[in-house]
Parts: C-alpha cells; sequence; structure tokens
C-alpha cells in the first residue's frame, strides 16, 4: 500500500471526528498531570494545565464510556498511524499520533500503558534532545513496574537539565509514592545548593523559587508543616508580588483548619495572581477542606508568567 497525502489527510479527518469526545488532545503536550494536581504543577513549572492524555503513574484510571462506532473510530485512527509507520518506520509525526490515540484508548480500556512503551522509545531514539519524549516514556515505565529505568531516564534527564522542573516534580513524586522522601527532599536541596553556579553559567537555568515552592510540597506531603511555612513565609518576603507562596500557604492553613488565616491568604493571592489563575485560585478556596495537602496537591508558576495551576515546588 502506498501511504498518500490524501491518506494522511484522512486520518487527520478521523482524529478530528472524536475530538468532540473530549478524549483525543490537540497535540503531544507534557503528560503531566500527575500527583501535585494540575493546577499547582503549572503554577511551578510555568507551564498551562496538562491535557489529559496519559494516564498517571502508578494509577488504575476508570475507563471512559464509549459507544462502539467510537471505539472503532479510534481502532481504525491506530491502524492508519501503523499502516504508515510500515512504510515509514521513522516517521516522528506518525510515531506521535500513535502514542496520543493508545493513549486515549488506554483512557477507554482499549489499551494498555504497555502498548505505548515500543513507539516511545523509538521516539526518544529519533529525538534523543527531545525530553517531552522521555517523560512521557518514564511515565509509563511506572505503569507497567519498571521503575527502574523510570528512575535512571529522569537522572539522565536531569544531569544535563538540573533546572528541568517538569522532570523533577516527576522525579520527585515517583520519589514519594516509592516511599523515599529523604531521596526527594535532598535531590531538590542539591538543586538549590547548586542553583548559584548554574544560574551564573546559563542565567535562568534553575527557577530557585519555583524548586522552593517543589519543596514545601514534599515537607507538607509528609506533615513537616513548619518548615513548610517557615519556607512560605521565606519567598513572601523575598518576592511580596509572587502569587504562588502566598497561595501555597493558604492552602496549608485552610488544610489545618485556619480558614480565617486561609480565606485573607487566598484573597491576596487572587489580586497577586495573573487573571488566567484567579478563577481557578477561587474555587480552591471554596472547595471544602479535607486534610493535610499531600504531595497530590497542587503546585506553581512564575508570578509574571504563570501558566497554569497552584503553587508548586
Amino acid at each position: 500500500m502506498i501511504i498518500t497525502r490524501e491518506f494522511k489527510q484522512y486520518l487527520c479527518k478521523k482524529v478530528e471526528s472524536l475530538a468532540d469526545l473530549g478524549l483525543v488532545a490537540v497535540a503531544l503536550v507534557a503528560l503531566l498531570g500527575f500527583s501535585f494536581g494540575s493546577l499547582f504543577d503549572s503554577f511551578v513549572s510555568n507551564r498551562p494545565s496538562p491535557t489529559p492524555t496519559a494516564p498517571t503513574p502508578g494509577a488504575t484510571p476508570t475507563p471512559v464510556a464509549v459507544s462502539e462506532a467510537e471505539k472503532k473510530n479510534f481502532k481504525d485512527i491506530e491502524n492508519g498511524y501503523l499502516l504508515i509507520l510500515e512504510k515509514e518506520p521513522d516517521n516522528t509525526e506518525a510515531l506521535e499520533g500513535l502514542v496520543e490515540m493508545r493513549s486515549q484508548m488506554v483512557r477507554i480500556g482499549l489499551k494498555q500503558p504497555q502498548d505505548l512503551i515500543d513507539p516511545l522509545e523509538k521516539l526518544v531514539r529519533l529525538n534523543p534532545n527531545q525530553t517531552r519524549y522521555n517523560l512521557m516514556l518514564a511515565q509509563n515505565l511506572q505503569q507497567v513496574g519498571r521503575g527502574e529505568v523510570a528512575e535512571q531516564t529522569y537522572r539522565q534527564i536531569l544531569a544535563t537539565q538540573p533546572g528541568n522542573m517538569d522532570a523533577l516534580q516527576e522525579y520527585v513524586t515517583f520519589l514519594i509514592k516509592q516511599q523515599r522522601p529523604v531521596a526527594a527532599t535532598e535531590l531538590l536541596q542539591t538543586t538549590l545548593q547548586n542553583a548559584p553556579e548554574a544560574n551564573n553559567v546559563q542565567p535562568n537555568s534553575i527557577n530557585v523559587a519555583a524548586v522552593k515552592l517543589l519543596l514545601g510540597q514534599v515537607y507538607v506531603s509528609q506533615k513537616q508543616f513548619d518548615q513548610a511555612l517557615s519556607l512560605y513565609d521565606a519567598l513572601i518576603v523575598s518576592d511580596s508580588k509572587d502569587f504562588r507562596p502566598v497561595f501555597a500557604k493558604a492552602i496549608l492553613l485552610k488544610e489545618q483548619g485556619k480558614t480565617k488565616e486561609a480565606g485573607i491568604l487566598f484573597n491576596s493571592a487572587i489580586k497577586l495572581a495573573p487573571d488566567q489563575y484567579k478563577d481557578r485560585i477561587q474555587a480552591v478556596a471554596a472547595t471544602p477542606s479535607t486534610s493535610a495537602p499531600s504531595v497530590n496537591s497542587p503546585s506553581s508558576p512564575s508570578p509574571s508568567k504563570a501558566s497554569t495551576t497552584a503553587p508548586s515546588p
């Protein structure tokens, strides 16, 4: 079979036909909707809230109900990408499409995380400098019980990009799930110790405030609330215009039952935050508290360039 432009256009139309289901992402995104909470996470790494495509590492996704016709569409699109790859095995666009489609098929119970490993490994091989492929591979390796390989992947990324917040967040989340909070704390503290030299060589390569916010979330996850509050207070003093530590402290106080103090801070965070965060912060403030925030609670971005979620390391 010859893979024609018309056939590729046909695949695009098939993908578009599923977009209304809310299942197909517009493109491959940083699949980081993991434990710390998407709102908080985007605050930390200055990226928009992740589009759900791959399951949270270690979690068992609840299949999304779709009709048989819709399932057939998914399978048809997957087969279309496979046909392209038979003729063009190194076609990056087809590999990305296959990964995206199978990620959605995992969500509806038609595929397993293992089915994503092979195309992701090929993407990593073809694009060794594309960090997002490595991160996606690491996520799915965790899903299939290959945590040691996933950890090696995180370490490899951070060896050359110590300030990569996506890698730091995912690796820290991995360590917390592995019951290794000391390792998570040491990783972040070492990153902060190395930040002055790294930023001298490459300015702004390590976002110190973001790393500290992530460290604060680790403290919170381990119920080390005094350390977290001290860290948030120091961040607030160092930059009175940064809404992230204010928001982080508000969340912690709210979960501790200090609603009055939390309310004051939530209001302050709303005033300081960029417009795209105000409604979300208000929603968090209005949500009934449950228990002290864990590493599965929100993270955060740069005050001026914030891109999505609540404060996070």
